[in-house]
């Protein structure tokens, strides 16, 4: 980084950031759901997390579409150590194991 440059870190992301997650796009034969979700998983905080889930809704996206093994995203995740809050925001979003 440069000296000029400090890194910020929680700075609110305005809505047009995280919608921004709605555009990832997957390489052939990935479920398009599981891809945007994971990118949104991995990239936003749980908060813009929790709002990223209103859009992907809207815009008519399935919470419970499955991968190529037949696991939801939520089933996907659930393992992971650090996961419990957003375990807890999709389930309240509607997302099924």
């Amino acid at each position: 980084m440069r000296k000029d440059k400090e890194k910020v870190i929680g700075e609110p992301m305005t809505d047009e950031q995280v919608a921004a997650f709605l555009q990832a796009r997957p390489y052939a034969g990935e479920s398009v759901e599981q891809h945007i979700l994971t990118r949104a998983y991995r990239g936003l905080r749980v908060q813009d997390f929790e709002r990223f889930l209103d859009m992907f809704k809207a815009e008519g996206f399935d919470l419970n579409a499955p991968d190529a093994q037949g696991q939801t995203f939520l089933h996907s995740i659930s393992g992971h150590a650090q996961a419990e809050a957003y375990v807890e925001v999709l389930r309240s979003a509607g997302a099924t194991d």
